[in-house]
């Protein structure tokens, strides 16, 4: 007997069965996710815009809940914070070395050298993303001269290594603080921007409540802009308690990820160094390659 329908049928389950095999083989669609080197699972969100701003000297518990900073307080409550961030050494200059080639280079602030080691430039550049110092008080364009008070050249860190310092190319990405409101309003942002208050607006000499007006006048604008809703992540960290904290190296400090991607209010109590913050930098961007200890810091992936 004939069955009119049976080929088409006989294609039908075909067709199911070679749909299962896909799926059970990992055909189908699913979040992507890594395992981070603490060995939790993380998500690998992607941003087109990343903005890191350093401040200075101050404790966690000077400035998470305390009324000295509400603005910074009320992205904490909005966006993510590390309550276990821990800098690595003291005096500043290490901490920024940490969070730039994941390694403290010098525990010297009046180290002149040139630092040849792999850094967050190097890797920028090899995956082809962009970069810009936006420095308070830079005297001009590619300057690499010394402290012209606020402005002081160990906190501008980027200046120290030879792929920045030895390329004319690259020195005209080391630019004064005012362009960072032009490049917000024009939309001309690079793909990673280092921000630098100078000394009197980074909390180093003075109170904590001109730090807090700082960001809320010049960063605010970033987080309203339409980069930053389209593809943008914050980074706003301390890079040292003060000289009473030397827990973990460097004292118990605030670190704030901020993003729309970034999940409300969600409080981390992983420990993390700035090697971390320069792995979570690189790997935003999409960039695989991960200077110094930054190669296998614990992944801040559970912040998305």
């Amino acid at each position: 007997m004939q069955f009119p329908f049976g080929g088409r049928i006989l294609s039908l389950l075909w067709l199911g069965l070679l749909l299962f095999a896909s799926v059970g083989c990992g055909g189908g669609s699913s979040n992507s996710s890594s395992i981070n080197p603490a060995g939790t699972s993380s998500s690998s969100s992607q941003f087109g815009h990343v903005v890191l701003v350093v401040e200075e000297n101050h404790n966690y518990s000077d400035v998470v809940g305390s009324s000295s900073m509400p603005y910074l307080n009320s992205l904490i409550t909005k966006y993510g914070l590390a309550t276990q961030y821990y800098a690595n050494t003291h005096p500043s200059i290490g901490n920024y070395f940490m969070l730039t080639a994941g390694q403290t280079i010098t525990t010297d602030d009046g180290f002149t050298g040139t630092v040849n080691d792999d850094n967050i430039v190097r890797q920028l550049l090899a995956a082809g993303k962009t970069w810009k110092d936006y420095a308070e008080g830079l005297p001009s364009v590619g300057y690499t001269g010394g402290d012209v008070y606020p402005y002081v050249k160990r906190h501008n860190i980027l200046e120290f290594f030879s792929d920045v310092v030895n390329s004319s190319t690259q020195l005209k990405n080391v630019v004064p603080f005012t362009q960072f409101a032009s490049d917000v309003s024009n939309g001309t942002l690079p793909n990673f921007s280092f921000v630098l208050p100078n000394l009197i607006n980074d909390a180093h000499d003075a109170p904590l409540p001109v730090a807090d007006t700082w960001l809320r006048l010049n960063i605010d604008t970033f987080i309203s802009s339409p980069t930053f809703k389209k593809d943008g992540l914050l980074i706003i960290v301390f890079d040292e308690a003060d000289g009473s904290d030397s827990a973990h190296g460097g004292g118990h400090v605030a670190a704030v990820i901020i993003s729309p991607q970034a999940k409300p209010g969600f409080q981390s109590t992983t420990l993390y160094q700035h090697q971390s913050t320069l792995r979570l930098i690189l790997k935003s961007l999409g960039v695989t390659a991960y200077p110094g200890a930054s190669a296998q810091a614990p992944d801040m992936g559970e912040f998305f």
